[in-house]
């Protein structure tokens, strides 16, 4: 009950990370208000967790979160969207333009409307949903992507200089290779397929760090309760990476069969 008597939204809550986090701050104890595009697919996580949803609009959202009880706690802006892979030169612009729309204008509107609440509150933490694409260039399909994650991990640097002074705290969470159906979704998978998809990238997902195994939602979840939480309070303008190592460098067991191989030119 780490998460007890806050009010929580969450965008983008009808699956993969989005849906554990309703999961999860729900059992925390928080109530919990989470947008979506799917309306079906709201209504079956609604009814499974008791949370409340709300088709996606920032303004629709945050105005009615607040109209209960008068006040929000936490926003994780984590709705976003897969991306196929494209070369510069092949790039749609109209695909670059909506990849930072989802990610980047999407994330600075519901924190702009919650802003002058979570003022008047003197307290709120803000919780965006990066990715170590955003700091590492090879780690997405498109490099609109990786701008964008980039981009809205700078933005929530620079909203938490400015809301920090309100005692409102922002910080972004940083996810490595997290099994969920985004993967399936970048190579045109519908939605079912898609999500059964995530247990088959496991076993990819697993070798792309030291620690030996896939990211789970489990593990992005983790973080944001704790920012979420009490527990937090002197944590600000923070991102924090959650990705088994993956952006730290090349593992060591590489790092040796390389040289190993390097070894044989000389013998």
């Amino acid at each position: 009950m780490r998460l007890e008597g806050k009010v929580a939204v969450v965008t983008g809550g009808t699956s993969g990370i989005g849906r554990r986090m309703v999961e999860r701050f729900v059992e925390e104890g928080a109530s919990v208000f989470f947008s979506g595009r799917r309306a079906a697919l709201g209504a079956e996580v609604a009814q499974a967790t008791g949370a409340t949803f709300i088709e996606a609009d920032a303004a629709r959202t945050i105005a009615a979160a607040a109209a209960g009880s008068g006040r929000i706690d936490v926003l994780v802006n984590n709705a976003g969207g897969a991306t196929g892979s494209a070369r510069l030169e092949t790039v749609s612009l109209e695909d670059f333009d909506y990849t930072f729309a989802v990610h980047v204008r999407g994330a600075m509107a519901h924190m702009k409307h919650v802003a002058a609440l979570m003022r008047a509150q003197q307290q709120g933490s803000i919780i965006n949903i990066g990715s170590i694409a955003g700091h590492r260039a090879g780690y997405a399909g498109t490099l609109g992507y990786s701008a964008a994650k980039a981009a809205l991990i700078h933005l929530s640097r620079c909203a938490a200089l400015e809301l920090g002074e309100d005692n409102v705290r922002v910080n972004s969470i940083s996810p490595g290779g997290i099994a969920t159906a985004i993967f399936g979704k970048a190579y045109g998978l519908k939605d079912a397929a898609a999500e059964a998809s995530a247990e088959k990238m496991k076993a990819v997902l697993g070798k792309m760090q030291a620690v030996p195994r896939a990211g789970v939602p489990d593990d992005i979840v983790n973080a944001a309760i704790y920012l979420a939480s009490d527990e937090s309070t002197f944590v600000n303008g923070t991102d924090i990476v959650v990705d088994g190592g993956a952006i730290g460098g090349r593992r060591f067991g590489e790092v040796m069969a390389g040289r190993q191989a390097m070894r044989t030119l000389f013998e």
